[in-house]
């Protein structure tokens, strides 16, 4: 199994290469190749959430809790949130992580579990996608698919250090614990279809937070670059001087 540094290592090459191709080839600006580069490059650490404890764990939450609620703004603004209201909440999603989130995957989740799935993967590129709503769609799902593409890149690490090459080639124990559709416990399955489920059909149907985005935008632009006009009467009526 590949180490910490490993699975960091490599998510974060692809995650340049992703980057790269999106700038060069695709007209993305380099803003948003850099951070679909930061994305991959995180999410390369997602799969490490299963594990009890250590560093994995440990650095993965505090990334994802403090990255998260910055990814979140133009959703807390299209919930119409004040600035004091997008701290708030903002804090409040970093503790539901830090100490709720993490929690749950101690208690509910075995290491190399269905956690390390291809639907796991992409149920995290879903809830990028629900995360990051901003005005072109294109470029939502090419943030969002940094997510997945670091997720996979992880589990794909996993599967290449599960070959052992020394003395011959012989697969370990763990080969094909990671990059699977099924587990062998029924339960952890169906609750991990249900939630990739879930999240689909929450993207599906939230194509209209882009609609309203660009509408508040288009407002807001045209209060900015047009004054407010005032009706003035063609002639005043004449005061005589005393």
């Amino acid at each position: 199994m590949a180490d910490f540094k490993s699975h960091i290592t490599g998510s974060t090459i692809v995650g340049v290469g992703y980057g790269y191709w999106g700038v060069m080839s695709q007209g993305i600006s380099l803003e948003n190749g850099m951070l679909a580069a930061g994305l991959c490059s995180v999410s390369g650490m997602l799969p490490d959430l299963d594990s009890d404890s250590g560093v994995p764990l440990r650095e993965t939450t505090m990334f994802v809790a403090a990255i998260v609620p910055m990814l979140m703004i133009d959703r807390f603004r299209d919930l119409g949130l004040s600035h004091e209201a997008m701290a708030l909440a903002a804090m409040l999603v970093y503790i539901f992580i830090r100490f709720v989130a993490v929690e749950f995957f101690r208690r509910y989740t075995v290491h190399r579990g269905m956690w390390h799935s291809i639907p796991a993967a992409f149920s995290a590129g879903l809830l990028a996608y629900l995360l990051m709503p901003c005005l072109s769609e294109s470029i939502r799902i090419y943030k969002s698919s940094a997510v997945l593409l670091g997720f996979m890149v992880h589990l794909t690490m996993d599967e290449i250090w599960s070959i052992q090459v020394r003395g011959g080639i012989r697969l370990k124990r763990s080969f094909g614990t990671a990059l699977k559709f099924f587990g062998g416990n029924v339960l952890a399955n169906v609750s991990v279809y249900a939630k990739f489920f879930l999240l689909l059909y929450l993207a599906w149907g939230d194509h209209a937070i882009v609609d309203r985005i660009r509408e508040r935008s288009r407002l807001d632009q045209t209060y900015i670059a047009q004054p407010p006009s005032y009706d003035f009467p063609e002639s005043l009526p004449s005061v005589p001087w005393r």
